[in-house]
């Protein structure tokens, strides 16, 4: 059975020492104590599984889950404190942006010693010197310094080098990320050539649209240790009951409240550079984002149902006041929002102690991505919008999606060809 796997890692486990000074590092190099004067840390423990040829398998979890160091090891760029891992075939790695190239050295000379190191031959590197420089399309840079390149013409060589060499493992570890959308899709479209020439590739990344999208399987790492396996679908629910459990243990603060556990916000990781303002005449006392299922979550597929509940708490008597919510990108830039007063429904005037919950409803239309969800209650005083209380980029927001178009919204378009 073992010839049918490209991979095996068997029984691995990577342990750091933690000391408290470099007094402490010193002292135990050279054996001056016998007394333990550091911490273990256990970056993977006791993890195994197999992968097979022609097999593209995602690994995922959050950070520091061991996703990196599992890589590293599987690669020779790391050594197992104990286990072993088992290769069949010729591994070439992006794991990290332009590893392996020189600085000082042109584009072109990189392709070569990147080549070299993988294994392989002057001859066998000019055989794909034409397809690395298509594939690369940075023109005349290739004769440049790399120091000189942007970080998207980094990856976009390091990448052409490590695929159009011919592995027969191809191993990527977040390095698309950099990369534009047409970049990736190009990439994407020879993974695809991967796999049909019966080419194996691990991928590890937190764009959750791709591993489900891309992979056959997928591997969900908590602490070092494995805590799924299966279809990507299963592993990625698997992983937001995770992320929610992490959320949860995280003494979450707003207004150096802590929210009761049973409260709807405690389900989330709050932003700790969240801005906060208003005079808190009213009060945003709680709010959740629930999936078509009725779960607490901040990660969403695309094409599905879901709801943004928020609490307002009237802290004195106040006229009708406003319930908003807008989705931005990381760079903060408004992708998609809504309010009360734009859906024509009002919550009335309060009396102090008097709450309103608002629901909305509607289907995750954005693209995949991470994204970060800002909310308000606001209010009219002699036309001019005044804040009662806001909260921008409260909470992170992730959406998978299997498809994405051109921009931040997909209009669902019916194609037909006659």
């Amino acid at each position: 059975m073992a010839e049918e796997y490209a991979i095996q890692v068997n029984d691995v486990s990577k342990v750091y020492k933690l000391f408290a000074s470099n007094v402490d590092r010193v002292r135990d190099a050279l054996s001056l104590t016998r007394k333990k004067l550091y911490k273990e840390h256990y970056a993977l423990k006791n993890l195994s599984f197999n992968v097979k040829k022609g097999e593209a398998v995602g690994i995922i979890g959050v950070n520091g889950a061991g996703k990196s160091t599992i890589l590293k090891i599987i690669t020779g760029v790391l050594q197992p404190t104990s286990g072993e891992v088992v290769i069949d075939g010729r591994i070439s790695a992006l794991l990290e942006l332009g590893a392996g190239f020189n600085p000082e050295y042109t584009g072109l000379r990189n392709v070569y010693l990147n080549g070299m190191m993988i294994g392989f031959t002057k001859e066998e590197i000019d055989a794909k010197l034409d397809d690395i420089l298509k594939f690369a399309d940075i023109g005349d840079f290739i004769n440049q310094p790399v120091k000189s390149y942007s970080s998207g013409m980094f990856v976009r060589l390091a990448f052409a080098v490590a695929i159009n060499i011919d592995p027969e493992i191809l191993i990527v570890d977040e390095a698309l990320s950099v990369g534009d959308v047409f970049f990736q899709n190009k990439c994407f479209h020879k993974f695809e050539e991967f796999r049909k020439k019966g080419k194996t590739i691990i991928f590890v990344s937190h764009d959750l649209g791709s591993i489900r999208k891309y992979c056959d399987r997928a591997i969900l790492l908590n602490h070092g240790e494995k805590s799924g396996e299966g279809s990507p679908a299963e592993v990625i629910d698997l992983y937001k009951k995770i992320l929610v459990k992490q959320s949860e243990k995280k003494g979450n603060t707003i207004s150096t409240k802590t929210p009761d556990k049973d409260s709807w916000m405690s389900h989330y990781a709050i932003n700790p550079e969240c801005d906060e303002y208003g005079d808190k005449k009213a009060e945003i006392v709680d709010f959740a984002i629930i999936d078509k299922n009725g779960k607490f979550t901040n990660v969403l597929t695309k094409g599905d149902e879901f709801k943004i509940r928020v609490k307002i708490r009237a802290n004195e008597a106040v006229h009708e006041p406003i319930s908003t919510f807008t989705i931005k990108t990381l760079k903060g830039t408004d992708v998609t929002g809504t309010n009360t007063m734009f859906e024509d429904v009002f919550l009335g005037d309060l009396k102090a102690g008097e709450e309103r919950v608002v629901t909305f409803t509607q289907t995750m239309n954005v693209q995949g991505g991470e994204y970060l969800l800002s909310m308000s209650c606001t209010h009219y005083e002699e036309d001019e919008l005044r804040a009662f209380h806001r909260l921008y980029d409260v909470i992170s927001l992730t959406v998978i999606s299997e498809k994405d178009t051109v921009g931040f919204y997909d209009m669902n378009s019916k194609v037909e060809v006659e």
